[in-house]
């Protein structure tokens, strides 16, 4: 069982700013607004005490798949995230054949109903084969809104989130039926204009899956969907911020231009994350992973990132130059509030869940509490 703990000396990231030589106070599962008298005090000093990272887009780790593998290889690629901080995530699928994607969000939903998982993600079938990315041509179809409702029916109110080529036919009417069934209609994997993107975001999209990666370029006389999706306030961006899917110069463009509130970081994981080089499988394509870069080995695309969300964190920091407390917003703050869990987590604040991470001064995990219990120990 969770014990009582006072969480003490450390820099304490919260939704109001840093508190220097601040406290955390868990009481069972949640943060605590007072201790009582047995609690056990846990020094942190030199650290930073931050909120669990919450990760909206990630397809697996661990050598595990979220899209292919049994319940148990599920529950290894959550506990390898878990290791690296993430507290909080939803398992993304691939495109795949609709009788399977159901059955998957079958599989996906008993997690989530045990806590296990915050949601599912649907990356795919709907999306452009001219954007296709690591997703299987074959099987991609167009947004019909009763093929996307079979995929929220099979979810049992589970689906957080579906990412759309918005300008193939039935696009913008599945906008409109993922609103109204409070799910995230999110623009990717698109080949729209900047005129089309608006009308989708019109129509209540609300996310824009991996900015830059999988759509046109930013263009200076026909300036597509990044222009759009970057200019409007209703829009959070994703950001894959690992060296390889952004420049640092696009990243800094997108968290300058949108502001630390409307970006979410994801990793966009997939099996080989927290797991090595080698070959693998992302749905039914063939993945080779080499010096942690992981491309589709007919044709050399880009397939997912072997990224985990502690070495988003250190290298938004240490590399981008960003705020400690920015960071904490685009990794915790954010996406748990496009979740609608942000009266459970992504802030440290009485009555939240007791999920935070323990960074050293160089930004290095020490410690990662999930519901009051050390999944790593800082000593």
């Amino acid at each position: 069982m969770a014990t009582s703990k006072v969480l003490a000396g450390a820099q304490v990231v919260l939704p109001t700013g840093t508190l220097t030589n601040g406290r955390v106070i868990v009481e069972g599962t949640r943060i605590s607004g007072s201790a009582p008298a047995d609690a056990e005090t846990v020094d942190l000093t030199g650290h930073w005490l931050v909120p669990g990272f919450v990760d909206i887009h990630n397809h697996g780790g661990g050598g595990a798949s979220f899209t292919s593998g049994t319940v148990e290889d599920v529950l290894k690629g959550i506990h390898t995230h878990r290791l690296h901080g993430t507290t909080t995530i939803v398992a993304s699928t691939v495109t795949g054949e609709m009788d399977f994607l159901a059955q998957r969000a079958g599989l996906l939903s008993e997690l989530a109903e045990q806590g296990d998982l915050a949601g599912i993600h649907f990356e795919g079938p709907f999306i452009s084969p001219c954007r296709k990315g690591a997703h299987s041509e074959s099987l991609l179809r167009h947004p019909d809104p009763a093929d996307v409702r079979k995929l929220l029916d099979a979810a049992r109110g589970h689906a957080k989130m579906v990412t759309l080529a918005t300008e193939l036919p039935g696009g913008i009417d599945s906008v409109r039926l993922l609103a109204e069934h409070g799910v995230i209609a999110a623009i990717g994997h698109t080949d729209a204009t900047y005129e089309q993107t608006v009308e989708a975001i019109d129509a209540g999209a609300t996310v824009a899956t991996h900015l830059f990666n999988a759509m046109p370029g930013l263009g200076h006389r026909v300036p597509g969907p990044i222009a759009a999706l970057l200019e409007d306030e209703r829009i959070t961006v994703e950001l894959i911020n690992d060296g390889t899917h952004l420049h640092p110069a696009s990243f800094e463009l997108a968290f300058h231009h949108a502001g630390a509130a409307r970006v979410a970081l994801i990793t966009d994981a997939m099996d080989a994350a927290g797991f090595g080089d080698g070959r693998y499988m992302l749905g039914p394509l063939e993945v080779e992973v080499k010096d942690s870069v992981a491309r589709l080995v007919e044709g050399g695309s880009i397939a997912g990132s072997t990224l985990t969300q502690d070495r988003a964190f250190k290298r938004s920091v240490t590399v981008d130059g960003l705020s400690v407390e920015d960071t904490v917003r685009a990794i915790s703050a954010n996406p748990a509030k496009l979740l609608g869990q942000y009266d459970k987590v992504g802030s440290l604040e009485p009555g939240k869940d007791a999920d935070l991470v323990v960074l050293d001064a160089a930004f290095d995990v020490k410690g990662v509490l999930r519901k009051g219990e050390w999944v790593v120990d800082p000593f």
